[in-house]
């Protein structure tokens, strides 16, 4: 038999069970003809006690719920299959609904929403940051995150207990953007070549590889020099192509093209036409800009591949496709352009992903600013001993 102890103020219910452990409950009266109450098990009574008085708390304010709160693998069903599901592109779906199931569930799935803390969720980060980089424990974080963020609005939970860890920064070591002498050698090896335009693009706009591939001719005005990103080109977890809107609002932007993109897409006219009529019956005809030689969409295995081949041919560092991205960025950053419009060129949800991604890549900037404040405020050269 369990030992009863006297509570306190507070408490409920509070006594050892033959475990050790401490366990106590609350009373939250009557909820449509039944007697209502919460359980709370912990290691320590203090534990106990602590957790009691916030419920009581909770209760007052009219922020407990009565039903018994779903374990975090149902929940996280639950979220992925009737809100992710509406909202995101089905191979961001699959990715989610990996990520859940291979880190998220073994270690989290088993506790109910309302037992979840803070330090469950850092230790979760911590055992995964031994196997996994940072940027994969980040997208952990912002699949919990945000399935906990509902559950706080569908009155599940009184607070969100991922708001309250920080997961592991991405190092300024994982972006490898080109410089000024490599940007121009890389436009130097385009030259000439079919698909020119895709990676002129890539270079000066930073579209990412499924906006590009995804790009059509309606969204080329070329009298007012401006491109339309809506939509891009994904890998479904069947392995088909299809097109589908891109990541997020913010993503759907409309960018300006300089002189030299409308040259190149002028000419990728042409040899879309020229590919056409060699053909004949057998194109796929569609609205893309840069497809095969068949006039089929261009597989990102295959885009990437082509990418691969002329940074060899043209001898520069080998880098991934995204850093051309990441090149944009810094380039347009070096120059003086404000963190505000490169965010709205690249196409990020928040100012703060621009700020903590570029702005530390390039000691440049620093050393510009540096140089910047010196002219304000020591003007014609000053100098003091």
């Amino acid at each position: 038999m369990p030992e009863k102890r006297r509570r306190g103020y507070g408490e409920g219910g509070v006594y050892q069970l033959t475990d050790g452990r401490w366990q106590g409950a609350v009373e939250l009266g009557w909820v449509d003809g039944a007697r209502r109450r919460k359980t709370v098990t912990r290691r320590t009574r203090v534990e106990v006690t602590r957790e009691l008085r916030r419920l009581l708390t909770e209760a007052e304010a009219g922020r407990l719920t009565y039903e018994k709160s779903p374990t975090l693998e149902a929940w996280m069903s639950t979220y992925l299959n009737e809100v992710a599901a509406v909202r995101v592109r089905s191979s961001t779906l699959h990715g989610y609904h990996q990520l859940a199931r291979l880190y998220i569930n073994p270690q989290l799935g088993r506790h109910h929403l309302d037992s979840i803390r803070p330090q469950h969720i850092s230790s979760l980060y911590r055992d995964l940051s031994e196997r996994l980089a940072p940027v994969s424990v980040r997208r952990v974080h912002a699949v919990l995150r945000r399935s906990l963020t509902v559950a706080v609005r569908w009155g599940l939970i009184p607070t969100n207990p991922a708001t309250m860890v920080d997961p592991p920064s991405v190092s300024s070591r994982s972006i490898h953007p080109y410089s000024v002498d490599e940007a121009r050698t890389f436009l130097a090896a385009i030259e000439g070549d079919r698909l020119e335009a895709r990676w002129r693009i890539a270079l000066a706009l930073g579209l990412r590889q499924g906006e590009v591939l995804g790009l059509g001719w309606p969204h080329v005005d070329f009298e007012r020099k401006l491109l339309t990103v809506e939509r891009s080109l994904q890998r479904q977890p069947g392995g088909n192509l299809a097109l589908a809107r891109t990541k997020s609002e913010r993503s759907h932007r409309v960018v300006p093209m300089a002189p030299h993109i409308a040259e190149a897409l002028h000419r990728r006219q042409e040899v879309q036409a020229a590919d056409r009529v060699r053909v004949g019956p057998g194109w796929h005809d569609s609205d893309l800009v840069f497809t095969t030689q068949l006039g089929t969409p261009i597989h990102p295995r295959n885009d990437y591949r082509a990418f691969q081949a002329l940074i060899t041919r043209a001898d520069l560092r080998r880098v991934r496709l995204h850093d051309l991205r990441h090149t944009t960025a810094s380039l347009l950053l070096a120059q003086g352009v404000s963190a505000r419009v490169v965010m709205e060129i690249l196409g990020h949800s928040q100012i703060s992903i621009t700020l903590d991604t570029y702005t530390h890549v390039d000691p440049e900037l620093s050393r510009t600013a540096a140089t910047r404040m010196e002219e304000l405020l020591w003007p014609g050269g000053e100098q003091h001993g």
